[in-house]
């Protein structure tokens, strides 16, 4: 029997691997409103699976949180009857599912199509996450918000709401497959021109054990995050000059190489001049990045959620 919440069906994606002590309690605590779940095992060698005593349950073989995730949407677009919102909660216990309805309303109100959790502006913090993810989360969120040319906090919270049309428009050819998923997902709808919101959640840590090494993070999510800016570089002065839709592409993309002329310059004169260089790289790297907040703005309104 489906419940529905406010005309819509809801399904919960649970990617888990080795959660053996948690699994039970995060089924077990499911809103009632949620019409079905889905556990991905992705490789436990502990009782995960069992203990959890779901009944929809993908099997994978460590193929990483961001494919376990892709699969469990896949399955919804297969299970579920539209219109229907595919919620993502880890099987770790750190997100609340009384807040869950805050996930969804968004989208709902059709303010947009993907809501993320934002763990930095909830009433209570960070609460008490290790120092050393706090100071990640900074700096992820600072990157991002470069990246993706509007406000970006704290970009890795896996709680996330996705409405069945923007599943149904994906291309899941093109993903990432590790701990980057996120920040995968917020490039990617940044260069659709999609829009997302991002609501308080409540940061929730005990004493579980993260397999996430911030280093080995780091070195693979940055390129990612990298190639995908410039990736989108392209899209300012191609997509202005052939659409004539926005006047901040251009001048974005002006600064951009602006910038990246101004390292070449201090390499090319061995420093001689190197904090004027580094000055007014960046300066036109700051410049740039006002622009394309402009540019990112202008082309989402045009396309609309």
């Amino acid at each position: 029997m489906e419940v529905m919440f406010e005309q819509w069906n809801i399904g919960v994606v649970i990617p888990a691997k080795n959660e053996e002590k948690h699994i039970k309690n995060v089924i077990n605590t499911l809103p009632s409103f949620v019409d079905k779940y889905v556990l991905v095992n992705d490789g436990s060698t502990d009782n995960t699976v069992d203990e959890s005593g779901a009944k929809n349950v993908i099997h994978l073989d460590g193929e990483g949180v961001g494919a376990a995730i892709d699969a469990g949407h896949k399955w919804m677009l297969e299970s579920m009857e539209k219109p229907f919102i595919s919620v993502v909660m880890a099987g770790d216990g750190q997100m609340n599912p009384l807040e869950m309805e805050t996930l969804l309303l968004p989208i709902i109100q059709k303010r947009c199509s993907y809501v993320k959790g934002d763990r930095s502006s909830h009433q209570r913090g960070l609460g008490k996450m290790p120092f050393i993810r706090k100071f990640g989360t900074f700096l992820l969120s600072f990157i991002m918000t470069l990246g993706c040319g509007r406000t970006v906090k704290d970009p890795q919270c896996g709680y996330t709401a996705t409405s069945n049309e923007l599943l149904e428009q994906w291309d899941w050819t093109n993903s990432w497959k590790g701990y980057g998923y996120p920040n995968w997902w917020l490039l990617k709808l940044t260069h659709d021109k999609k829009v997302f919101e991002s609501v308080p959640v409540e940061s929730i840590y005990r004493n579980e054990h993260s397999g996430l090494k911030i280093s080995s993070f780091f070195s693979k999510v940055a390129p990612m995050m990298f190639f995908a800016l410039h990736r989108r570089s392209k899209d300012w002065i191609k997509e202005d000059m052939e659409t004539m839709q926005s006047i901040w592409g251009i001048p974005t993309g002006m600064f951009y190489i602006g910038g990246w002329g101004s390292l070449l310059l201090n390499i090319l004169t061995l420093g001689e001049f190197f904090w004027s260089f580094i000055g007014l790289q960046i300066l036109c790297w700051l410049i740039a990045h006002g622009f394309d907040r402009l540019w990112v703005k202008s082309k989402i309104i045009a396309k609309g959620v």
